[in-house]
């Protein structure tokens, strides 16, 4: 681990201006930047600890739905009445992840940031990737890839995001609220994060110094009936293979709307719209789920040890959408 220079800010303001300097990194929970430091993957030259600023609080919105600290805890989050109440798959989401003691001091801005867990991007000594050393090249094309995105995929990049909590607020159709030396905005969480496309070191929408404060999530006609279903090699501790969160908005036994999101299979939490339109009017059966989750892979692009994920998160969407129709 390299030398670095600590600061803990007491406000917002205080991070915004520190956080501009030139390789300063902000930190929150750590239990992510700490291993990448250690791995030289990452190598700030200033630590920016956001523990005092506050933006701990879970409120509620005038339009019924809720504002998010980023500071909040995942375990705080995941126990919290009122989300549990209005969004059972964010809690779903939280608590399939990771492990309970990585919760109880991960935060919500944190889980929304963190990185890939390719293992060639966290190979500093040895691998070749894009994300990590722009212009080196993609070890895991070609080499060991089981695990791997197979949508937004690139010629220089397909490693997948590891969020499930970011695919359940994807889901919602959350917002990001978002503070920097300009002032404050609010954008949509499915404008947070970009694709690799030519260049995979770019991994979000935040300028310099940029820290998000809140996570907001809207009242909405379907969010009460929502379902998070990951599925993983093991039954704790592990990165989901595929996952789903889905939300249904029904009349009677007819569709009236419904929101769809993958994980595990993007190198985004990805919103599968395609799904979306083919299940909106159509009666809530299997054969409709089944036609519906095809057209969210339309779009894979797969490697020889991965193209079983195009199967597999099919078969989730599927199983997600029968549990709560």
């Amino acid at each position: 681990m390299n030398p670095f220079t600590y600061l803990r800010a007491t406000d917002e303001a205080a991070a915004v201006s520190a956080g501009a300097a030139a390789k300063a990194a902000f930190l929150a929970g750590g239990t992510t930047i700490v291993d990448l430091m250690r791995l030289h993957v990452m190598q700030p030259d200033a630590i920016v600890d956001l523990g005092a600023i506050g933006l701990t609080q879970i409120e509620n919105t005038a339009d019924g739905g809720v504002r998010i600290g980023a500071l909040v805890t995942n375990t705080a989050l995941a126990d919290h009445q009122t989300v549990g109440a209005k969004y059972p798959v964010v809690v779903e989401a939280i608590r399939s992840g990771a492990s309970a003691q990585i919760r109880n001091v991960a935060t919500t801005g944190g889980n929304l940031l963190q990185r890939t867990r390719c293992p060639y991007f966290r190979d500093a000594q040895v691998s070749a990737c894009n994300k990590r050393a722009p212009g080196s090249g993609c070890a895991a094309i070609g080499g060991v890839n089981r695990s791997h995105a197979v949508l937004g995929v690139s010629n220089k990049c397909i490693a997948t995001h590891p969020s499930d909590f970011a695919v359940a607020l994807v889901a919602l159709e959350a917002s990001v609220r978002i503070r920097g030396a300009a002032g404050t905005r609010v954008i949509a969480l499915e404008e947070l994060h970009t694709k690799p496309g030519d260049h995979p070191e770019i991994e979000h929408t935040l300028k310099p110094g940029e820290v998000i404060t809140h996570v907001e999530i809207p009242a909405n006609a379907f969010a009460k009936k929502s379902h998070y279903l990951k599925i993983r090699d093991r039954a704790s501790f592990a990165f989901a293979l595929a996952s789903a969160a889905v939300a249904l908005d029904m009349q009677g036994a007819t569709i009236r709307d419904a929101r769809v999101a993958l994980g595990g299979v993007g190198t985004v939490p990805w919103r599968a719209k395609e799904t979306e339109a083919a299940l909106r009017g159509k009666p809530a059966t299997r054969a409709t789920f089944v036609e519906a989750a095809k057209a969210a892979l339309v779009s894979a692009k797969t490697q020889p040890t991965n193209a079983f994920k195009v199967e597999l998160a099919q078969a989730t969407i599927v199983r997600a959408l029968e549990e709560i129709a």
